[in-house]
């Protein structure tokens, strides 16, 4: 079965999402609109930035550029529709803002190059992507921009596929280091105590949660256990901390972490500053929150430290690898040998499906 036709079967929208440039995320998005076209499947194309264009505005080097095939539907702003080879028809002017204006939802009446444009805001992403479900597409394609890092947010689209390559590094094993530790960032598991989510889920500030209060409260599912995760559990301890950010503020985190607190919630970024000064004691009985993991920005060196020291990190957002591209191939002139790079991902990576695009 064609990589796109399984994805069909479990997703609706797909963003493509690349670790930097020429990483091979453009390749990765003609190769699913190439298989979608031979499978049958109507799409829609949108983007978080500009894609499609044959020289990189930002670069100078050259970019593949992107082909869609008749009866796709597709993001474009007025700015960007002459530029096209593809014969399309204007279908509606929306209200979502790209950065050459509003985007329009064409129709590919004869395939052609076209350069793609979508909405800045990750909520009118998401609204887009619905605009094209309702308009009949059978899924959407989201191509993401490289310094969008919150593209691959549960919030925009069901999964994501992670584009990788030797663009990285010149040395294999770092690229495959590099890969494994994102796709064990984005694998991270859900909170499973449902109470406690749920708190979080409205909380704007970083919130202390202390041990759950059970002894009056019956789980629901088993009215003979008390248990923590039930929905109506009791918390003995709910605190904010009344600061706008928790970048630099590790000290104060510390010192409001006492022995009956078991989780922390961290509403915005989790940085080395926001945790570098908390005791290495307190990682023991406590549990921190982000909302997703495009929420951490800490190195895998200080990550594997961290682990060390026992550290436990659950989101309240899951995102779902759907597969990772892999391109052996450097624009600056060198290459991994296929097999052995295809190997060497696989072997870091056993639980997400690995694919050479070209």
């Amino acid at each position: 079965m064609a990589l796109i036709s399984e994805l069909k079967s479990k997703y609706k929208t797909i963003s493509v999402v690349g670790m930097a440039k020429n990483a091979g995320k453009t390749t990765t998005l003609n190769f699913l609109i190439e298989e979608a076209m031979d499978e049958g499947i109507r799409l829609g194309i949108t983007s978080t930035g500009r894609d499609g264009e044959a020289i990189d505005v930002a670069t100078g080097t050259e970019k593949p550029k992107v082909y869609l095939y008749p009866e796709t539907l597709v993001s474009v702003p007025a700015g960007l529709f002459d530029y096209a080879t593809a014969n399309m028809e204007i279908l509606c002017m929306t209200k979502y803002h790209t950065s050459l204006g509003a985007a329009m939802i064409c129709r590919v009446v004869d395939g052609g190059d076209v350069q793609i444009a979508g909405p800045v805001l990750t909520s009118d992403q998401l609204n887009i992507s619905k605009d094209m479900l309702a308009l009949g597409v059978d899924m959407v394609l989201i191509d993401g921009a490289i310094d969008r890092k919150a593209i691959a947010s549960p919030e925009t689209s069901d999964a994501i596929i992670l584009a990788t390559g030797a663009v990285l590094s010149r040395n294999m094993q770092k690229v495959v280091a590099e890969t494994a530790y994102l796709a064990s960032l984005y694998s991270l598991k859900q909170i499973g105590d449902t109470g406690a989510r749920k708190l979080f889920q409205k909380a704007e500030k970083i919130t202390f949660i202390g041990r759950p209060d059970c002894q009056n409260v019956l789980c629901p599912d088993d009215q003979n256990e008390r248990r923590a995760d039930c929905q109506n559990v009791i918390y003995e301890e709910v605190r904010e901390l009344d600061i706008k950010t928790g970048i630099a503020a590790s000290n104060i985190i510390d010192e409001a972490i006492n022995d009956e607190t078991k989780y922390v919630y961290i509403p915005g970024a989790l940085t080395r500053s926001v945790i570098e000064n908390i005791h290495p004691k307190k990682f023991k009985h406590v549990t921190f929150v982000v909302k997703d993991p495009t929420k951490i920005f800490i190195s895998s060196t200080e990550w594997q430290k961290l682990r060390k020291k026992e550290f436990k990190l659950e989101v309240l957002n899951e995102i779902k690898i759907a597969a990772i591209s892999v391109n052996p191939m450097s624009p600056e002139g060198y290459a991994f040998e296929r097999e052995e790079f295809m190997t060497a991902m696989k072997s870091a990576i056993p639980n997400v499906p690995i694919i050479r695009v070209r």
